[in-house]
């Protein structure tokens, strides 16, 4: 079963522009029969616009491509682009765009995005609307879902109004539509030998979003966005070296391997190579590879330790979501019944996966279609170990 749970491995990894969720950010304002919109493009997003999904595009193909999938109409008449779209300064990781549009009246407001839903159908805006008022509010703008109304008695928020059942639905989409998710998940399937050991897998990565639930609503921990993306990547490298350790029974090179070209960055990054992380992290995360690649490696029964290290996979991966609801300043009183759903809705994507491949699994063998579990096994583990360390390094260090 495990040389089967190792191919469907290969088969969700595949597409590379992998994250913990396709999103994206649009701050709207109303003014009289204009309305100006500033788009927020994470790099990771606009780079799935450039042909091989590796290259950052230039701020005026953005743009354009943004000019042509954004709009707004008024009593069913588009509105005219006369302003922009021009690029605004950003944060690092990030690019932002703005355009001005001019209606032929005030009133049916209606503002559009198809941006984004061509490449990654799941994708999600966050939109961020001032009405003429003055009044804020929030809205979520799907590939179901691409057109609001900013105006008159139906325009409403929609993210603040969203009921449980709706965040419940977007932490299952969460894990359906990460690859980097499936990927690491399906590693530790491959890699747990019995029922318990799953069990470990599942309430680990299960306690990781409750700590985070908990840490985002008090708000003691914020960490950078990069750096997590980053984080992911690594534990998905980690994963497959481990299973590569544990199926040669050598784990010591891919310790040294792996350690070791954390270490080799942190180097780089003293000698002023363009590396994103700071030194500190590439050197702990590079003794913590070390340790716990040769710990699990020689231990007859490792299933405690993943649990351990499926919390903190857990914990990395909500820190993104929740970093988002809070950024789009939902109400306090229910932030933390949101979250829960979200969290909710990931445990019900996890176990529908991991339940999934091994009922998969289990009919592939039932109709003798198994095939040698060690070269599978090593073919899946050397593939997440490629997989992440690929996405790791871009990253983490910056085009040339």
């Amino acid at each position: 079963m495990k040389a089967i749970l190792a191919a469907l491995v290969c088969f969700w990894a595949v597409p590379v522009c992998a994250h913990t969720l396709s999103e994206s950010h649009s701050a709207w304002q109303i003014s009289g029969n204009t309305v100006t919109v500033q788009m927020i493009v994470p790099d990771l997003e606009a780079r799935r616009l450039s042909p091989d999904g590796r290259e950052l595009p230039a701020a005026a193909v953005l743009g354009k491509y943004l000019a042509v999938k954004m709009g707004v109409s008024a009593e069913g008449h588009p509105c005219k682009l006369t302003s922009g779209p021009r690029a605004l300064a950003a944060s690092s990781g990030v690019s932002r765009q703005e355009m001005s549009f001019t209606c032929p009246s005030d009133r049916d407001l209606r503002i559009r995005s198809d941006a984004f839903y061509d490449v990654v159908p799941s994708h999600t805006n966050f939109a961020r609307i001032q009405d003429r008022s003055g009044r804020f509010f929030e809205q979520l703008l799907k590939d179901d879902h691409r057109e609001i109304e900013v105006s008159g008695t139906t325009a409403q928020s929609e993210l603040e109004n969203a009921g449980f059942f709706e965040y419940v639905r977007m932490g299952i989409m969460h894990i359906f539509t990460g690859v980097d998710h499936m990927s690491f998940m399906l590693g530790l399937v491959l890699i747990s030998r019995r029922v318990r050991d799953l069990l470990f897998v599942v309430t680990g990565f299960t306690l990781g979003h409750s700590l985070t639930l908990g840490l985002a609503v008090t708000g003691l921990l914020r960490p950078d966005r990069h750096y997590i993306d980053a984080l992911v990547a690594l534990t998905i490298a980690l994963i497959g070296a481990e299973n590569l350790g544990d199926s040669t029974h050598r784990p010591l090179p891919f310790a040294l391997g792996l350690g070791g070209l954390l270490l080799l960055m942190a180097f780089g990054k003293q000698m002023g190579l363009p590396i994103t992380l700071p030194t500190l992290l590439l050197t702990g995360g590079g003794l913590f590879a070390m340790g716990y690649l040769m710990v699990t490696g020689h231990l007859g029964d490792a299933g405690r330790v993943r649990l351990l290290v499926t919390l903190v996979f857990g914990l990395i991966h909500g820190f993104g979501f929740a970093s988002d609801l809070l950024d789009m300043q939902l109400p306090v009183d229910r932030l933390a019944t949101l979250l829960v759903g979200f969290n909710l809705g990931v445990e019900v994507g996890q176990v529908t996966v991991v339940l999934g491949a091994i009922l998969l699994a289990a009919a592939l063998v039932r109709v003798r279609l198994s095939v040698p579990k060690p070269l599978f096994t090593d073919v899946a583990a050397s593939f997440l170990v490629g997989e992440g360390l690929y996405w790791f390094v871009g990253r983490t260090v910056l085009p040339g």
